[in-house]
């Protein structure tokens, strides 16, 4: 399929994005050597179709899986089907599934913009900002439906992964699950999974929401010469992705954790009447080593 690609560019990096394919970003690289700063997206990847495939986009009205075919809202029970072929589970929204329209574009900023209507009415907005090497996103949602709501929102970013990867981020305890069923009570974590100081991503698979997460981290690349410094605003979760085998990993800054509809107090979302909006951002600065 043929797909519209926005670029934009700093002195030091060059971004590509795809807003016909759920606001996704397809490329971030350093201009000076072609460094992929972001999972490089080739020709077959964006042929794809799927934000799955490429480098990042965003998460809304909800991130991550919701059990149980739906959650209970003030005025009753949103039933929710499974809106793809390999998860049994409503997963990551309805946003990354629809086109978005470009509202503004020049050289180093874009704003895109959602009207929905899946499953509720809401309207989101994602701006796009490059300076000095730093990319800047930053998700919004207001919601239009007359039915309050709970929201949640997050970027999925997909990251090069190398044998001397590095990762630093804080957090207080992860969200682990009983026996075949969704995260439902936080934990102490793993030595592997702790990364209060740099340390090397775990070679088991994780797939995890952490919690307790003071909103910074820093993604350390010797080998490939350069670190991403990243700072999160209205989100105190994230959700770490470590495949074994593959030469990618996600850290996705998330409002809420896994299933977080179900879970008591239901961390990190919130119920918005019509008119009502939440936001979340997240800044990326490439610094050369």
């Amino acid at each position: 399929m043929a797909v519209t690609e926005l670029h934009l560019q700093d002195h030091l990096t060059r971004l590509s994005l795809a807003p016909d394919l759920g606001a996704s970003l397809i490329n971030w690289e350093v201009k000076a050597t072609g460094q992929a700063l972001l999972r490089h997206s080739d020709q077959d990847a964006l042929a794809s179709g799927t934000p799955r495939q490429l480098a990042c986009y965003p998460l809304a009205p909800w991130s991550n899986r919701i059990a149980q075919g739906g959650f209970e809202r003030p005025e009753g029970w949103l039933a929710l089907a499974p809106n793809t072929a390999h998860d049994p589970y409503p997963i990551h929204g309805t946003a990354w599934q629809q086109a978005w329209q470009v509202d503004h574009h020049s050289e180093r900023r874009a704003r895109l913009t959602l009207d929905s209507q899946l499953p509720f009415a809401y309207r989101a907005t994602l701006d796009v900002h490059l300076l000095d090497g730093c990319l800047n996103l930053d998700l919004h949602v207001t919601h239009l439906d007359e039915t309050a709501t709970w929201y949640g929102l997050g970027l999925h970013p997909y990251f090069p992964r190398y044998p001397d990867t590095r990762l630093s981020a804080m957090a207080q305890h992860v969200w682990l699950a009983e026996e075949g069923r969704l995260p439902s009570y936080p934990a102490e974590l793993p030595d592997d999974w702790c990364f209060d100081t740099p340390a090397g991503l775990p070679t088991r698979v994780v797939d995890h929401a952490f919690g307790g997460w003071p909103g910074s981290c820093v993604i350390e690349q010797p080998s490939a010469g350069y670190a991403l410094e990243c700072t999160a605003s209205g989100c105190e979760h994230f959700l770490l992705f470590c495949p074994p085998g593959k030469a990618f990993f996600c850290f996705e800054p998330v409002s809420h954790p896994i299933n977080a509809h179900h879970l008591p107090g239901r961390p990190g979302l919130r119920l918005l009447q019509q008119g009502e909006a939440m936001s979340l951002g997240f800044k990326m600065q490439y610094r050369a080593l």
